[in-house]
């Protein structure tokens, strides 16, 4: 009796995970590439700049409300087959953008790039999912956010370095090759999961019970805090400690290197010690960081800053490992698709009011809309109010947490 070639099927395994790894990358450095090309772009066009600024938010604005529509896609027709639709859209859509003869087109290619984005991000959560071995799924979730945080990290610089010698284009026509490529290896590379949920849209709501909703709202609050770490910690360096824009950026870029060192540890943490207790560490290490972002920084400068931010990003990441493997958990495979839109949805969600709804209390905590001739005191106790809401909200995460972990229980024993 032949042996099964296990050498073999891991490779296979392996190839697969750099596809869906790339297809991630692709979707998160298309967030942030396009970002720092905002000045060039107001010059270029001669527009102002909220005009020049849909080029970002028209993006996240497909990007939001496709997550959910890709994993439905994905649930019914075919998770490798909506990848590779939305690898061929985010194709087009990255040569659109470079080929844009005005603003207007611009914008709709960068809407249409966002809508090949959903598909990438959603999609290539699910077959990771399905692809890595039971023992190595903690691990290959890892990895995505590994490369998730590698793509935000490298867009700012890329493009930086991109504009200085092609000029704006050039950010948008290094992404061709890349997703052609990805599109190649996952065509390859990547096998479909037998099986399609012809019955997706009588089960959705069945999806929404009281064992997958839970990951979906703390992702939502954490998702909120880490984004008041990106709005508020700029302000705070530039106004409340005087630091200059190349040390701002530095610093800055502190929490996406941990993350991007601490991605895959968190997932082989996930496989080892399994989730549930990944997920408590996690937030446990968020609501720290978070209320050590009230009161270091105004004590200890930079330093204490930084502290700071080295005991929340850690957290993030095994927060993410924990939860995405959990809710994937918790649905039959046939279901992944959705439940993995919905885990980006939840995400955007949370990335939206993070800025909005914490920068507001930011600066209610700092007495003035003017933040720009704001004292460095008044940024100081903004600083101080909003992450001490940033830690409220992951004690509330932690109590949602631990009561779903404890009606699961109930359930269980019941049976």
């Amino acid at each position: 009796m032949k042996k099964p070639n296990t050498t073999g099927s891991e490779k296979g395994q392996s190839s697969a995970v750099l596809a869906l790894a790339l297809s991630m990358l692709l979707a998160s450095l298309g967030t942030s590439i396009a970002n720092i090309a905002l000045p060039a772009l107001t010059q270029a066009f001669s527009a102002p700049f909220s005009e020049v600024q849909m080029v970002v938010v028209a993006y996240l604005a497909t990007l939001t409300v496709f997550v959910v529509i890709a994993g439905r896609f994905g649930d019914s027709f075919g998770l490798k087959p909506m990848l590779l639709a939305g690898l061929t859209i985010f194709t087009a859509a990255s040569l659109m953008c470079a080929i844009a003869p005005n603003l207007l087109f611009l914008v709709g290619a960068r809407a249409l790039q966002g809508i090949g984005a959903a598909f990438l991000m959603t999609l290539a959560m699910a077959l990771m999912r399905q692809t890595a071995s039971e023992a190595r799924v903690g691990q290959a979730m890892g990895l995505l956010g590994t490369v998730s945080a590698l793509g935000t990290a490298l867009g700012p610089s890329l493009g930086g370095l991109l504009i200085t010698v092609t000029g704006w284009r050039g950010i948008f026509w290094v992404q061709v090759p890349l997703a052609v490529v990805a599109l190649l290896l996952a065509f390859r590379l990547v096998q479909n999961p037998r099986g399609k949920n012809k019955v997706v849209s009588a089960r959705f709501r069945s999806m929404l019970n009281r064992s997958v909703t839970p990951y979906l709202f703390v992702n939502f609050l954490v998702a909120a805090v880490m984004m008041t770490t990106l709005v508020v910690g700029p302000f705070y360096l530039a106004l409340g400690l005087g630091l200059k824009e190349t040390l701002i950026g530095l610093v800055m870029a502190i929490g996406p290197v941990i993350s991007i060192v601490s991605g895959i540890p968190s997932g082989r943490l996930v496989d080892a010690w399994g989730g549930g207790r990944v997920l408590a560490i996690g937030l446990a290490l968020l609501a720290v960081g978070a209320f050590l972002l009230a009161v270091l920084p105004n004590t200890g400068g930079i330093v204490g800053y930084v502290l700071s931010i080295t005991v929340l990003t850690p957290g993030y990441q095994l927060f993410q490992a924990a939860n995405n493997t959990a809710a994937l958990a918790k649905v039959p495979k046939e279901q992944h698709g959705t439940i993995s839109g919905l885990l980006g949805l939840s995400r955007n969600l949370g990335l939206i009011s993070g800025a909005s709804f914490m920068g507001a209390i930011f600066a209610f905590g700092a007495g003035t809309e003017d933040l720009v001739h704001a004292a460095p005191i008044a940024i100081a106790e903004g600083m101080e109010m909003t992450f001490l809401c940033a830690g409220g909200l992951m004690i509330i995460a932690m109590g949602i947490a631990f009561m779903s972990r404890k009606a699961t229980r109930t359930d269980s024993s019941d049976l």
